[in-house]
């Protein structure tokens, strides 16, 4: 899979959420500026207003004239100006003729909220307003001013300040954006594409690549990079053994091949020597035939256990108590290490209607398989129940009566070549039944193994019973009995 190209890379997309982020918290911050800006503009006319209106009070008779009002009125930029001071007097200037108030604005018990959407309100008028305010004297809050003004002068003060502001927030995201851009870039970008890379690298040719050489870093793309090279070791040693393995399984296939054709005459010699007028040679003719079994036996899980791979399955509806019962009569067949024929007795709980939709052949392999070992290790019977797992699905609980599982058997359980219970054994039967269960979505697992027996549970997940898991019981706890 090709690198992403440099608009799609991480580091583009960075960039763009950068200065997407700071724009938004500049609009955040621009909405209380610009709320303050108007008030503060607001502010600055009254306290003009209010100092215009003194200047009635510093007339000898009260009175200024209209040409002075005009002058007074013309550098506060107001039509009309109200003081009202403490002891109620009202100073006021007015033209001849003010104009109509379009809207009132009160300044003096006015919230952040309501400030800020007069500011908005403002900057979307497309006709000039006139307008009152009306609030404190900046000056001296015991006095109040009333003013009626044009609002189209503020407005354009707003507009100004709001381009000032744009432009200020532009540089500020620009120059925030490419600290932030080069500072991950070096952190993170670099790193993690470094990373891709190495991954991409190992998936191609995982044998011949170069080994990763992880940095000193100490934070979390340092752990990555040190796993990332202790994977590629992993993989290279797993390959160098799966070559080995693939070595000696050709090898083993030959060898088996041999091995099975000096067997087959061996059988037919020995067959030969049941005649024999040798009493001795016909006592033991039976365990001779019987190693030859043995041995031709191994030689068949051998190569099914190297052939399988993944287990393909064939999934239908099928009856589970018929087939547990098939099972059983295929492990009846099984030999004991003596040579002699199992008597072993196969006890088939599993109700009658209860449909499964599973690979009949597989299913009915793991089953024959533990019936043989339980054979194999000396049980006598073999009971098979069917419970309902807690969390859905279903459990073959699969008890025998044998001596129990030795301790080198339960330290290498479903392990192949290791994990076998009896002298002789490799130990497949298990690995085998773990893999079939697991390809259904299951498992295997050893519930418990005394000296009155041993009991494997195969568990089989949600959603495999087709019918009647009504008639089951719920899977037995640990403090519950396991039939046996």
């Amino acid at each position: 899979m090709p690198l992403p190209s440099v608009t799609r890379s991480l580091s583009a997309k960075l960039l763009v959420l950068t200065v997407l982020f700071v724009l938004l918290a500049e609009v955040l911050i621009y909405t209380p500026s610009i709320a303050r800006y108007r008030l503060t503009y607001l502010e600055e006319r009254l306290a003009a207003a209010h100092l215009a209106a003194l200047s009635v009070e510093a007339t000898p008779d009260m009175m200024v004239a209209m040409e002075l009002q005009n002058e007074l009125l013309a550098h506060v930029g107001a039509h009309a100006v109200e003081l009202i001071r403490p002891d109620s007097r009202v100073y006021m200037l007015s033209r001849s003729m003010p104009p109509t108030v379009d809207a009132v604005f009160d300044l003096r018990a006015t919230m952040a909220p309501r400030l800020a959407a007069d500011a908005f309100m403002a900057l979307a008028q497309r006709r000039d307003r006139v307008i009152r305010v009306i609030g404190p004297s900046p000056k001296d809050p015991a006095f109040q001013v009333e003013m009626v003004i044009d609002e189209r002068p503020m407005i354009r003060a707003m507009v100004d300040f709001s381009g000032r502001i744009l432009a200020l927030s532009v540089a500020i995201s620009l120059i925030a954006a490419v600290l932030v851009f080069v500072s991950l870039t070096r952190l993170l970008v670099r790193p993690m594409r470094r990373l891709t890379e190495g991954l991409v690298a190992i998936r191609r040719d995982p044998d011949g690549t170069p080994p990763f050489q992880p940095s000193a870093r100490s934070d979390e793309i340092g752990v990555a990079e040190r796993e990332l090279a202790d994977m590629q070791a992993t993989i290279r040693s797993a390959l160098r053994q799966r070559e080995r393995l693939a070595a000696l399984g050709t090898a083993v296939a030959k060898i088996n091949h041999d091995l099975r054709a000096i067997l087959s005459t061996a059988a037919l010699l020995s067959e030969r020597l049941a005649e024999s007028a040798d009493p001795e040679v016909r006592r033991v003719t039976p365990r001779l035939m019987a190693s030859i079994d043995r041995a031709v036996e191994l030689c068949g899980q051998t190569m099914t256990y190297t052939r399988d791979g993944l287990l393909p399955l064939t999934r239908t509806a099928v009856p589970l108590r018929p087939l547990v019962e098939e099972a059983g009569a295929a492990a009846l067949a099984a030999l004991r290490p003596d040579g002699e024929r199992a008597e072993l007795r196969w006890d088939n709980r599993v109700p009658e209607g209860l449909t499964v939709r599973a690979d009949a052949a597989q299913l009915s392999r793991a089953l024959v398989n533990l019936g043989r070992n339980a054979a194999q290790a000396g049980a006598g019977a073999v009971t098979v129940t069917a419970r309902e797992r807690p969390g859905g699905g279903l459990v073959l609980l699969v008890a025998d009566d044998g001596p129990g599982l030795p301790p080198r058997a339960r330290d290498n359980l479903f392990q192949p070549f290791a994990g076998s219970a009896r002298a002789g054994g490799v130990g497949l039967g298990l690995a085998i039944a773990r893999e079939v269960l697991r390809a259904h979505g299951g498992d295997l697992r050893l519930v418990e193994s005394t000296a009155a027996g041993t009991v494997f549970a195969l568990e089989l997940p949600p959603g495999i019973v087709v019918e009647g898991v009504a008639r089951l019981g719920e899977m037995p706890t640990s403090d519950s009995p396991i039939p046996h």
